[in-house]
């Protein structure tokens, strides 16, 4: 059963993943990173690991498709939507996806790695009450000054971006 929902997590992601790449639409594409990141912290969770799944919804799904989605309507999707597909160009784009789609293939084939194992224990929540902890004790000031640095950063962009009025 679990391999089931693997190979659905996994092969919703690639098609997201693919679409990411595919999209015309700006909007559409962001969108398309969105279930692809939600697809990843999906398959996170069927590998017993809650904190990096919490962690991919927080910080990928939360902060930075946020960030995108901002980024893309400041732009003016009006005006790069009108602007030339070029045809031409995907041919060597092509080329090198299937060249590297079959060296992965291959390491993958002939890799010793990818035998049949068991899972790892799953560990305690200790280690993350350690790193909550650390992370809001110990360091605490650099913590700060990083949300300040980005705070700074956003309210610059939106000055930079802004139009003159008048």
């Amino acid at each position: 059963m679990g391999q089931g929902f693997f190979l659905l997590f996994a092969t919703v992601s690639v098609i997201a993943a693919l679409t990411v790449v595919i999209a015309r639409n700006p909007v559409h594409s962001a969108l398309a990173l969105m279930v692809c990141f939600l697809q990843i912290s999906a398959i996170f969770i069927l590998l017993d690991a809650t904190f990096p799944a919490v962690i991919q919804i927080f910080v990928y799904v939360g902060a930075i498709m946020v960030l995108f989605l901002f980024v893309i309507m400041m732009v003016d999707v009006r005006e790069a939507v009108l602007q030339p597909y070029l045809r031409g160009g995907n041919l060597p784009s092509l080329v090198l996806l299937v060249l590297l789609g079959v060296e992965m293939l291959t390491l993958v084939l002939w890799s010793k790695r990818f035998s049949v194992m068991e899972p790892a224990a799953i560990v305690g929540g200790d280690e993350i009450r350690q790193l909550s902890t650390a992370l809001f004790a110990d360091y605490l000031l650099p913590f700060e000054a990083a949300s300040v640095i980005l705070l700074v950063a956003l309210v610059g962009a939106i000055v930079l971006a802004r139009k003159e009025q008048g």
